[in-house]
């Protein structure tokens, strides 16, 4: 693939790279995306975070979900696009990771100084006095039949760490975004469609600001015009190529 060499050359260079990750990397994963054909937002409709906190019978519904989502994440396991992402951490191209999703896989795979903009699904947080649990503690609680649970140190509905519609982008995260997107040498969309705001602004802030800009994504975005290299590829086997040509002597791959 001569863009895999053209990646590859752009990654060579870079000390202060982001990687921008979006559903598209985990599906690779077993982890279904939000606005795909089978995505979770075409099959169902979403609960808004102020019907959430208004009332039992939406509590109830995202609890369902959440529960479900968060068995189908626990039994997945970063794949070959998250760990080729650690390793660029590893050899110092990629500063920091950005991630739409809320699956934890960065974590798993070894990646350092993720920022997670929708926030994580791996624990659960009183909406009322903000006290904390792993999630398999509230999801055991749920299964023992509490179908919207309640906090026990206050009565709060209790929520997964996850930004719901209608709920407000949380400010560190979105602050550390905006930070390493502005001193970023280089911006590597991940398997987003770069439609969701306001996530989607920070690969135009970090072009605006001089890095250069590769969207790797299995269908085109609304970004492409902007981006100085576009590779609609599988993420896990672009990602594994990559990984390849870097380690490789540099006489070893010519563009052919």
């Amino acid at each position: 693939m001569n863009n895999v060499i053209e990646f590859c050359n752009l990654v060579r260079t870079a000390r202060r790279g982001v990687a921008f990750t979006g559903a598209g990397i985990s599906t690779e994963s077993g982890i279904p995306d939000f606005r795909g054909p089978n995505g979770v937002w075409t099959t169902e409709t979403p609960v808004l975070y102020q019907d959430f906190m208004a009332s039992r019978a939406a509590r109830v519904r995202a609890w369902e979900r959440a529960a479900r989502m968060f068995r189908r994440c626990s039994e997945s396991r970063p794949n070959d696009g998250h760990h080729a992402i650690a390793g660029l951490q590893k050899r110092g191209h990629i500063a920091a990771v950005i991630t739409q999703n809320i699956d934890g896989l960065h974590h798993d795979a070894g990646s350092t100084n993720v920022i997670e903009l929708h926030g994580t699904n791996r624990y659960v947080s009183c909406q009322s006095c903000g006290k904390e649990w792993p999630t398999p503690v509230i999801v055991a609680r749920w299964e023992r039949g509490e179908e919207a649970p309640e906090c026990d140190a206050c009565g709060g509905p209790l929520k997964t760490r996850t930004v719901s519609f209608g709920q407000a982008m949380p400010e560190g995260e979105m602050q550390r975004a905006t930070e390493v997107s502005m001193a970023a040498d280089l911006f590597i969309s991940i398997g987003s469609s770069l439609v969701v705001e306001p996530a989607a602004s920070f690969p135009r802030l970090a072009k605006q600001s001089r890095a250069r800009l590769v969207i790797l994504n299995n269908q085109p975005t609304p970004l492409d015009d902007i981006a100085d290299l576009v590779i609609n590829e599988e993420i896990g086997a672009t990602m594994r190529e990559l990984l390849q040509r870097l380690d490789a002597p540099a006489h070893t791959f010519r563009e052919s």
